[in-house]
């Protein structure tokens, strides 16, 4: 949705705020940043994250300080961002990034459902490593206890994107420096087994 807090200051035609672009980009990255401040402080915090619907899901200890502070209601703004290239123009003031990023402002909702709570779990592992869930053993009773999940409402964020190749003055394009994008991705390499589980085959879900 947008409103003042989601609207740029720069480059506003590059924000974006349907459903069809920020779901894609919370769902490829792996990692948001939640910030917050405390008497005046700023703090920031990057965690795992997973959504479902217009929710994202965090979980964490019952005894952090970052939980406890902001499981109350407390307003954050909760960051994602993929870098998909680096843009290199002809001068140093004209380099870039392409990206694609999602800023949401929304107060914590304290989970306090149990199924809902359970496949909050889930759905976060599952969003780090996809199958992963249902290969663990059942989460106890006494893990739950130890666990508190917050869930955030998408309903106002935006998504802002850069894509293309450098923007040069024109006086720069005949200068002999070389211009163009250097493609950046995320590549989940070969997984090495815990020392002892070498007898253990890989799953499918991690070939």
């Amino acid at each position: 949705m947008q409103t003042e807090r989601t609207t740029p200051s720069r480059l506003a035609k590059r924000a974006y705020y349907d459903e069809a672009t920020i779901h894609p980009i919370l769902d490829e990255a792996l990692f948001c940043t939640v910030s917050y401040v405390v008497d005046g402080q700023p703090m920031a915090i990057p965690t795992a994250y997973a959504r479902k619907g217009d929710k994202l899901y965090i979980h964490g200890s019952v005894g952090s300080h970052f939980i406890r502070t902001i499981e109350n209601g407390a307003p954050v703004c909760i960051t994602v961002m993929l870098a998909d290239g680096l843009v290199l123009a002809k001068s140093a003031f004209h380099h870039s990034v392409n990206y694609r990023s999602v800023v949401v402002f929304a107060n914590a909702e304290k989970v306090t459902d149990e199924d809902e709570r359970m496949e909050a779990l889930a759905l976060i592992t599952d969003h780090l490593i996809p199958g992963r869930w249902d290969d663990l053993r059942p989460t106890t009773a006494s893990e739950m206890r130890k666990t508190t999940v917050l869930a955030f409402s998408l309903a106002e964020a935006s998504a802002k994107l850069r894509t293309g190749g450098p923007n040069d003055d024109p006086e720069d394009e005949e200068l002999p420096t070389w211009a163009g994008v250097v493609p950046l991705k995320t590549v989940r390499e070969t997984p090495i087994p815990k020392e002892g589980d070498m007898a253990i085959p890989l799953p499918d879900y991690l070939l």
